[in-house]
């Protein structure tokens, strides 16, 4: 009996995200250790978010043999 209640939870969860989706998340700021995402209020539901940890300054070495590709400048232009 314990097991259909788990399964039947999480299918109420995800029909409830689901039908919160379609009328749009209430989604506020949420931060967690060294990464923010979204969170909706509502339902629960959580963006994949991004990291926010510093990044840490890599060592890279410039190849030799590699070009520098210059564009041409467009000039503005002048509307009358």
């Amino acid at each position: 009996m314990a097991m259909d209640s788990g399964i039947f939870a999480r299918l109420t969860r995800v029909v409830q995200q689901f039908v919160c989706g379609l009328h749009g998340h209430d989604a506020l700021l949420h931060f967690d250790d060294g990464r923010m995402s979204l969170q909706c209020s509502s339902c629960g539901y959580e963006s994949p978010g991004w990291d926010v940890r510093p990044v840490q300054a890599e060592s890279r070495v410039v190849d030799a043999t590699s070009r520098v590709v210059q564009m041409p400048l467009v000039r503005e232009r002048r509307v009358a």
